[in-house]
C-alpha cells in the first residue's frame, strides 16, 4: 500500500470519494460527513494540529498520481487516551483487496506512537462492508457516546490497543 499525508491538492479527490461512497449507500443526507463544511478542505483540519491528528491518502500502485482512498484520526474527547478513526473510504476500484485492513493498521500504528490506548469510530448500518471490516479487525460495538457529531450515524465501535 502506498500512502502519504493529505495535502490541499488532494482535497477535491478525497471529498469526491467520500461523497460517492455515502451517496451509493443512501447516506447523502444531513447528519453525515456528506454535508460537512470542512469536507472540501480536509487538509486544513488535519494540518491544524498535525502532531495529534493525520489523514492519509492511499495512492494507486500503478499510478501514484491517483488517489484511491483515505483514512484519518484525531483525538476523541469522549474518552481519555482515545483517538477517533475518521473517514475510511475507498474508491470502487480499490475495494475488495484488503486495503481497509491495511489502512486501519496504519492508523493503529500512528495512534500508538502518540500514546493513545484505544480507537473509536462511528458508522451506519447501511455501510455493511465497513462494519464487516471493523468487526473482523477486532472493534467491538459500544453504546452511543455523548457528543456524537454526525447525528445520523447509528453504530459505534471501539478497539482497545493492547500493549
Amino acid at each position: 500500500m502506498h500512502y502519504r499525508r493529505i495535502t490541499a491538492q488532494d482535497d477535491a479527490a478525497i471529498a469526491r470519494i467520500i461523497r460517492d461512497n455515502l451517496k451509493a449507500n443512501r447516506l447523502d443526507i444531513p447528519g453525515t460527513a456528506y454535508f460537512d463544511e470542512g469536507l472540501d478542505h480536509l487538509s486544513d483540519f488535519y494540518a491544524s494540529d498535525a502532531e495529534q491528528r493525520a489523514y492519509y491518502v492511499v495512492l494507486d500502485e500503478q499510478n501514484e498520481d491517483t488517489i484511491i482512498g483515505g483514512i484519518g484520526f484525531a483525538k476523541f474527547d469522549g474518552k481519555e487516551n482515545c483517538a477517533e478513526l475518521q473517514k475510511l473510504y475507498l474508491s470502487d476500484t480499490a475495494k475488495g483487496q484488503g486495503l481497509g485492513y491495511e489502512m486501519i493498521r496504519l492508523v493503529e500504528q500512528s495512534v500508538r506512537k502518540l500514546g493513545y490506548r484505544s480507537l473509536y469510530l462511528e458508522t451506519h448500518t447501511n455501510l455493511v462492508a465497513a462494519i464487516h471490516i471493523y468487526e473482523k479487525y477486532g472493534f467491538r460495538e459500544i453504546e452511543r457516546p455523548a457528543g456524537v457529531v454526525h447525528s445520523t450515524m447509528n453504530r459505534f465501535y471501539e478497539l482497545e490497543l493492547k500493549e
